[in-house]
């Protein structure tokens, strides 16, 4: 196993974190959400979903990389297995499933906004890692470019209707029809 192997994709979804913590906690984008979505469960929520989509996107261009041999993008092998991106999903989902069991981040009154944000950011990393190899776990074998990975878009789409975001997207829509 090479560092650019694991690394790339580990230093990229840290990127995007540590950039939307930034840009909650440092710019005036944290006041403003407070302020638009003052229901913390439902701003959990959406952060959830904007870090879920964002990670999707750089999973599948980084996969449509390493498929056309875009440097520096490779499959992570270790031993010579091929380590798919939904393992390091499942583990992010447990420790942000643990962290929430021991009342971390999860939007009690001595749980910062902070943390809350946090784990509500790796959790949407953790499930669009997940979720992207959905077929995978569906037919336990790699389909993640033949029909029957069709089914992880699928679940992508499921889990995009039922995000804060379509939900927000159904609002503004029947506003303007309203207007």
């Amino acid at each position: 196993m090479h560092w650019s192997d694991t690394g790339i994709l580990l230093l990229i979804l840290l990127a995007m974190l540590a950039l939307l913590l930034g840009l909650l906690h440092r710019t005036r984008l944290g006041p403003l959400l407070r302020e638009h979505i003052a229901d913390r469960p439902r701003r959990r929520l959406f952060l959830a979903s904007v870090s879920f989509f964002l990670t999707f996107a750089i999973v599948r261009g980084m996969v449509f990389c390493i498929r056309h041999q875009i440097p520096p993008f490779h499959y992570i092998i270790m031993g010579g297995r091929h380590i798919h991106h939904l393992v390091p999903g499942i583990l992010i989902l447990l420790a942000v499933g643990y962290g929430w069991l021991c009342e971390f981040g999860n939007g009690s009154d001595s749980s910062s906004i902070f943390a809350s944000g946090l784990m509500s950011l790796l959790y949407g990393i953790g499930a669009a890692l997940t979720l992207d190899e959905f077929a995978l776990w569906l037919n336990l074998k790699d389909v993640y470019f033949v029909r029957e990975g069709r089914s992880s878009i699928d679940a992508v789409i499921l889990f995009a209707r039922c995000s804060p975001l379509a939900d927000g997207a159904r609002h503004s829509s029947q506003a303007w029809q309203g207007a």
